[in-house]
């Protein structure tokens, strides 16, 4: 071995005991994740490496849309780069290792004179939401020599405005800032359209990006242009700052920082930066904007900003002692691979939801439906990530759980089932998916039903009560009943696995319905109700006993009752053990597990016999049916090979192919949070992280009650209504009051081609629409919008951007749009609507708005 080799290995050992975490090291082989969280705070800010090496690739957001991070060392005379591809000039430093644990990344680095750390820290503490909920990750470098000479060493960091926009070419505007202790930079967008665009497919574009660098390193801040950044650190020149107040295109915007590290012996010197991200308002829950949970106490982004700098070391090593504990937990129980998935997995579950704060100052948190639909508050994806929360705090469990009770318990909801979600992220304002709240077509009856009463079966064991579940017992209670009559031998109706398409008699829906019937009567038996614990337990047990006769087949048991042949993971099963409830005989558990070694492919067990592909997150679930280590790690060991061989270089998929490897959809989803389920099994160790829970969360306000609207301007479904329209990309000034557009062509709305009340045919791929709206009365105070879009839409009123709207509705849907836009008299209303697949509509009226005071109960 080569000298600076050797060094360079044994300090990295040196690095890795020091780290407290010491099993790992000597694990079977490297970890490659197919990509490496670097900040993972919530949906839209979560930035992502992905390749190998730091140096390889630029940062991007989970959606793989460009946000970069750069960051560079120079050591002496010599500057390289340690994250990101620019510029491309300079060398990058030889990464030496890579480490992904629950709230850390760590990078090694080595030259032949020093040594490098970058630590990407995101402090995901979960028995504190207010610390979990802070939008804030730390960035540090620490530096070492490597030999018996000093080092003159410098580190640079910055960040693109593209982390504070949708898309690239958005203007935007940095200044900086002044704060106790430390030097602040502010990037953010000129538009400013707060909660303004809801769908999948989307970085955010409100709010402010910031970085910020202790007062005592001394730092140099600027705003500027990447280049012109970058160039001023390599050259020992400031460069060329951006002026305050002006705004440029984000992706020739970044702020950047840097700072002296002295002259580095063989003592590690450290620095960092904090970035954060403030969005001022972070969900809409029944047309109620809701704040961020770190903001409850009413702070604003430089509370947060000096929190994050005077707590650094406290939280340094709180990071360090959760993720040895925790990694040390999960090893124990699964193993060395099994604790890097977990790992992996940790940031990406919370990554995908957001903390906010209710009316009381309780939390809630609403999860994304990332890659899939963008739903929000989505029952059958918070089911998959629940074994996450559940294991880490009661109070998690709950904030999920009770926006979505206090929907599903208002007079919006029908169905005597459980609802599917609340939305469409940011905006859970009433269901979306299938028939939403109108239809029962298309919904998730039984699914939905059961996983609720699982969910409050599993918090109630860990609590060793059913007071929670007491505030919705009525609730609770239709839906056994419902399970009761429906749930033993399914209708043709979708699952959790709805890619897979409607199927009756599913066999492991039917699973999940008798569970959740025991799971009722657990919940009975616990608030004295013997005799309603008897007959659900004894329903419960009677179906258990028909489900083992029916579906039997030969070696294994049935994808359909009504399907010889067929086979399907019944992941479901799992809370039959977890929660004692003793339906099901150890026969099927064995019996099936002993299928399932000898029918998985090289990357893992197929969901069912339909296809090759699975899920990651059920697969955690199955392996862990028989509680028998030797099966655990035989169904494990190819989902840890699966994931150091996929091609895919994305944030974790739950759905791939289990021969090639190969992402079949679904990406940086919350599910992922299901692999901690095997950690449930574990009393004590339940008990351990549940008694931590330091918020404990109590009395919930009431749900928000959506304000009232009135009809000011009508739209096409109830009303004739004329518009101006093209399908030829007009003048720039096209939205304008003042445009002439007597050569546009006429026709009344609404327009499109499939969907809504159409009256003027659209089929091309852009329309571009105006119409004259007379306002007789006074502007009202508070305005909306109503407009049904199929696909993206900006909307104009009188020439100012009041909305825009990406992804498509399915009716009509009301978002609040500033009064100040509309005046007496004539006013013109301008959208282009753009069409990419599928169908097409647009339309749209206005409405007044009109609060309504009264309140519901509070829990």
């Amino acid at each position: 071995m080569h000298t600076n080799s050797r060094i360079r290995f044994l300090s990295f050992a040196v690095l890795v005991l020091a780290c407290g975490y010491v099993p790992l090291l000597f694990a079977e082989a490297p970890f490659r994740p197919p990509a490496v969280p670097l900040i993972a705070c919530d949906p839209y800010f979560s930035v992502w490496s992905q390749a190998s090496e730091l140096t390889a690739t630029q940062t991007t957001h989970w959606t793989g849309k460009p946000q970069p991070l750069t960051a560079l060392l120079k050591v002496d005379d010599t500057t390289y780069r340690l994250m990101g591809v620019s510029p491309e000039s300079l060398p990058a430093m030889e990464q030496v290792s890579l480490e992904v644990l629950p709230t850390r990344t760590i990078y090694r680095f080595a030259s032949a004179t020093v040594e490098a750390t970058l630590t990407f820290t995101t402090p995901a503490l979960p028995d504190d939401v207010l610390i979990l909920s802070r939008p804030t990750t730390y960035i540090t470098c620490d530096v070492k020599s490597l030999n018996s000479q000093t080092h003159r060493v410098q580190f640079y960091f910055d960040a693109s405005g593209e982390l504070a926009t949708n898309t690239p070419d958005q203007q935007v505007i940095g200044t900086q800032q002044t704060l106790d202790n430390a030097l602040a930079l502010q990037i953010g967008t000129v538009s400013q359209q707060v909660l303004g665009k809801q769908g999948d497919d989307l970085r955010i574009d409100w709010g402010y990006l910031y970085v910020a660098v202790p007062k005592a390193f001394q730092p140099h801040t600027s705003v500027s242009s990447p280049d012109g950044l970058r160039n001023g650190f390599i050259n020992g020149s400031e460069g060329a700052p951006q002026p305050s107040g002006n705004s440029a295109v984000a992706s020739e915007v970044a702020v950047g920082a840097w700072m002296d590290l002295g002259n580095v012996a063989t003592d590690a010197v450290s620095r960092y930066v904090v970035v954060a991200y403030d969005d001022l308002y972070s969900i809409e829950y029944m047309r109620t904007k809701l704040r961020p949970y770190w903001r409850k106490d009413g702070w604003e982004a430089a509370n947060l900003l000096e929190a994050a700098v005077a707590e650094y070391e406290s939280l340094m090593s709180r990071c360090q002692q959760f993720d040895s504990q925790l990694m040390a937990d999960l090893e124990q129980q699964g193993g060395a691979e099994y604790a890097r998935i977990a790992a992996l997995a940790y940031r990406q579950c919370f990554a995908a939801g957001k903390f906010v704060a209710d009316a009381n100052g309780q939390p809630l948190q609403f999860c994304k439906e990332n890659h899939s639909n963008g739903c929000i508050a989505t029952s059958d994806v918070f089911y998959p990530m629940s074994p996450q929360f559940l294991l880490l705090s009661p109070t998690l469990t709950k904030s999920v759980l009770v926006p979505f009770m206090n929907y599903a318990a208002s007079d919006r909801w029908k169905f005597p089932f459980a609802p599917h979600d609340l939305g469409t992220y940011p905006k859970a304002n009433g269901q979306v998916y299938g028939g939403g709240e109108v239809s029962p077509e298309n919904q998730m009856p039984v699914e939905e039903s059961g996983n609720l009463l699982i969910l409050f079966g599993a918090l109630a064991k860990i609590e060793g009560n059913a007071d929670f579940a007491a505030l919705y017992w009525d609730q609770l209670t239709q839906w056994a009943n419902y399970l009761k009559d429906k749930g033993f031998d399914p209708e043709n109706q979708l699952c959790t696995d709805d890619f897979a398409g409607h199927m009756a008699h599913n066999v492991n829906l039917s699973a999940k319905a008798i569970v959740g019937l025991g799971s009722y009567a657990m919940l009975c038996d616990m608030r004295g109700m013997q005799a309603e614990s008897d007959e659900y337990q004894g329903v419960a047990k009677r179906y258990a006993e028909q489900w083992v006769a029916a579906a039997r087949d030969g070696e294994h048991f049935r994808l359909a009752f009504d399907q010889p042949g067929t086979w399907s993971q019944k992941y479901n099963l799992v809370w039959d053990r977890i929660l004692d409830l003793g339906l099901f005989p150890e026969e099927v558990f064995t019996t099936e597990m002993a299928f399932y070694r000898k029918t998985q492919n090289e990357f893992g067990l197929p969901l069912d016999n339909r296809s090759d592909y699975t899920k990651l997150d059920w697969i955690s679930w199955t392996a862990t049916l028989t509680e028998d280590p030797d099966d655990f790690h035989a169904l494990i060991k190819p989902v840890y090979h699966f994931l150091n061989h996929t091609p895919d270089r994305s944030p974790m998929t739950d759905w791939y192919f289990t021969t090639t490897a190969k992402k079949r959809g679904f990406t940086a989803r919350p599910v992922v949070g299901g692999v901690f389920l095997k950690m449930l099994y574990d009393q004590s160790i339940w008990s351990r992280y549940a008694s931590q829970d330091t918020t404990q969360a109590a009395g919930w306000a009431a749900m928000p009650v959506p304000p009232q609207t009135v009809r000011l301007i009508p739209t096409s479904e109830n009303d004739t209504t004329a518009y101006r329209y093209t399908t030829t990309q007009p003048e720039s000034d096209w939205f304008t009051e003042e445009y002439a557009d007597g050569s546009w062509k006429e026709g009344p709305g609404g327009l499109g081609r499939t969907d809504g009340p159409i009256q003027t045919p659209w089929e091309t791929s852009d329309i571009w629409v105006r119409r004259v709206v007379e306002i007789r009365a006074p502007v009202p105070e508070r305005l909306a919008l109503r407009i049904w879009h199929d696909e993206d839409a900006q909307v104009y009123i009188n020439g100012e951007l009041v909305c825009q709207l990406s992804g498509y509705s399915t009716g009509y849907e009301v978002y609040d749009i500033p009064a100040k836009s509309l005046k007496p008299g004539r006013n013109v209303v301008a959208i282009h609507c753009h069409q990419t697949s599928g169908g097409q509509f647009i339309d749209f009226g206005l409405d007044a708005v009109q609060m309504e005071t009264k309140k519901a109960i509070e829990k």
